[in-house]
């Protein structure tokens, strides 16, 4: 089970509400919006993604990492690094 499991009807309707916004930005590219308009629509855009990567995040770290932790010190080992990487990938992001 992952540790979004609990709120995955929340995540959903995130990111069907972050697709909705990509949708009425490409309109805006279509419709010739003013460059300003659009940026701040794209920075919109990006932060509601990276609220829902930090809360998978901490989905992740207070589920998966917490349960591997009570497995055994290298499945520990394991989770911490995969966690390590992924906030790398979003903080080069």
């Amino acid at each position: 089970m992952n540790g979004y499991t609990g709120t995955k009807d929340d995540y959903l309707k995130r990111l069907a509400r972050i697709e909705g916004q990509i949708r009425g930005i490409a309109k805006m590219v279509e419709n010739d919006t003013y460059c300003i308009d659009v940026l701040t629509q794209v920075s919109a855009a990006t932060k509601a993604l990276q609220a829902v990567s930090l809360g998978l995040l901490e989905d992740h770290i207070g589920h998966c990492v917490v349960d591997a932790a009570r497995e055994s010190d290298q499945a520990a080992d394991a989770k911490v690094a995969e966690a390590s990487a992924a906030i790398a990938r979003l903080v080069r992001s």
